[in-house]
């Protein structure tokens, strides 16, 4: 990808016509940067990750409520469970399940 250099919008390619060679050009602004049928453009970018933190805690399951349900893991019968909106507002819920069993402690979610 290319980036004009006045105005940082990315430019557009434009096929050859006639005698006029492809090009670059940015739709805001009059940049317009010609290529040569020989030339080639290498860039390289090194992608930086950034850290995220996790959205659901252990502290956000001290005070949940509990209810059956089958660990996948240990076959527990009692798990606590949070309800967070992760998709469109016309979606369900999803259900984030934590196992209540003390050598577990396994997670799971249902859509």
């Amino acid at each position: 990808m290319e980036f004009c250099p006045t105005c940082g919008i990315l430019v557009q390619f434009e096929l050859p016509y006639m005698d006029r060679p492809g090009r670059l050009y940015c739709p805001a602004c009059p940049y317009v940067c010609n290529i040569e049928p020989k030339v080639k453009i290498k860039r390289k970018h090194k992608l930086v990750t950034k850290q995220t933190d996790p959205v659901i805690e252990n502290d956000d399951f001290k005070n949940a409520a509990t209810t059956e349900a089958k660990c996948p893991q240990c076959g527990f019968g009692q798990a606590a469970f949070q309800q967070f909106q992760t998709r469109s507002a016309d979606e369900p819920m999803t259900t984030f399940y934590w196992c209540m069993n003390e050598k577990c402690r396994a997670r799971w979610r249902e859509d």
